[in-house]
């Protein structure tokens, strides 16, 4: 299999740093790296590709500008109207989910701000989380009157127990870097300067290891993530597109956009 081919990717830029796959997501029209058509689709590229990654051992997911994935482009939401383009995007959303959990190599993140959504799930699904201490992880779905459905409402639960797992999913609240350490979120919170350096030398350790060992290893861990995954991911994400579709999600665009407080109506 022929090395995975940068060139081919706008929004994620990748390097190889000796025995490590270095992924920057940097899209090029914001800073934020919100989720929309592009990131969405070279996402679900990328680790359909890492899944047959022969030249590395390792692989380092950063961000890039001001967050590592502010979650969702409010200008993207507005094109997914009819049934059609939400089954698509369902469909590439479980995709990317599932491949992510079936890359063999260890996927180290490195969390340079804010992972929202998405953003937040590809972040808690990696193998080893290094935070900088001024980034947050948070999944405010609801605050957009949509379902938690792209991960989310099976990894908080698995890390954090229900408890905890729906205080954040059903206010949306972001969780600083300092709690998520204390709530086992991630692994590692480092000065934000340090941040790349040091989750870099992790991957670079993670590399030098005996590579079968280490690759099935996090296979047989995360068979746990997709027995959670096995239950929650179809429902969450049919239950997505039934919310994607309600006056509720408008109205929250809406609100958004005018800069005031929405009014729900549970229709």
């Amino acid at each position: 299999m022929a090395p995975l081919d940068g060139a081919a990717y706008r929004a994620l830029h990748i390097d190889r740093v000796g025995a490590v796959l270095r992924v920057a997501i940097d899209h090029p029209e914001n800073d934020l790296n919100a989720v929309d058509a592009l990131l969405h689709e070279e996402w679900t590229r990328l680790f359909r590709e890492l899944k047959q990654e022969d030249a590395a051992r390792a692989v380092l997911l950063i961000g890039r500008g001001r967050a590592f994935s502010a979650g969702g482009d409010f200008n993207w939401f507005p094109t997914l109207k009819d049934l059609e383009a939400l089954d698509h995007l369902r469909r590439d959303a479980k995709q990317l989910i599932w491949d992510l959990l079936d890359v063999e190599l260890p996927i180290v993140a490195a969390v340079n701000g804010p992972a929202v959504g998405l953003g937040a799930s590809i972040a808690l699904l990696c193998d080893v989380i290094f935070m900088a201490e001024n980034a947050s992880v948070a999944d405010p779905h609801v605050r957009v009157g949509i379902v938690a459905g792209d991960g989310g409402a099976a990894i908080w639960p698995l890390v954090l127990g229900p408890a905890r797992a729906k205080e954040y999913l059903l206010t949306g609240d972001p969780v600083p870097a300092a709690a998520a350490l204390e709530l086992g979120l991630v692994n590692r919170v480092v000065p934000a300067a340090e941040l790349e350096s040091q989750a870099l030398a992790f991957a670079e350790r993670l590399a030098a290891g005996a590579p079968l060992a280490l690759r099935y290893t996090k296979q047989a861990v995360n068979k746990l993530l997709k027995d959670a995954l096995n239950t929650a991911f179809d429902t969450s994400t049919a239950l997505e597109i039934v919310t994607l579709q309600s006056e509720d999600h408008r109205e929250a665009l809406a609100a958004l956009r005018e800069k005031r407080a929405p009014e729900f109506k549970g229709r």
